[in-house]
């Protein structure tokens, strides 16, 4: 017969019991602040993609002649809303077509930095 002998626990003696506990504490901080910088990095990329997305709606609306002068209302109605509210429009070009440069301002979830600048696009279309 064979003889089972019970799992005991490895108990430190040595003064280390939560020591990793305290190492987590300290790298917190840091692990914030890794992940706001992921999360502004996302922000900046969706304000690219929606300055690209409203010039683009902008500027297909302002190469009819009809309705140039809506250009901008149909650009920020192609964009989210917080990204519309932070966005202006240009109008350029000439002859046989039409530019319309968007831009972003860009929001900081940061603290301390209150600002990551503009992101802008543009896009040109043939007028009609």
């Amino acid at each position: 017969m064979s003889r089972v002998t019970p799992v005991r626990r490895a108990v430190r003696e040595d003064g280390e019991r939560g020591a990793s506990s305290l190492e987590l504490a300290g790298m917190l901080p840091l692990l914030l602040l890794v992940a706001m910088a992921a999360i502004q990095l996302g922000i900046v990329g969706y304000a690219v993609q929606q300055a690209g997305t409203g010039a683009r709606a902008a500027a297909r609306t302002a190469s009819q002649e009809d309705i140039a002068a809506d250009y901008a209302a149909t650009g920020k109605a192609a964009m989210s809303g917080w990204t519309a509210s932070r966005s202006t429009f240009a109008l350029g070009g000439g002859g046989e077509e039409v530019q319309v440069t968007t831009t972003v301002t860009i929001p900081s979830v940061v603290p301390g930095v209150d600002d990551f600048g503009d992101a802008a696009r543009s896009a040109t279309m043939p007028r009609d």
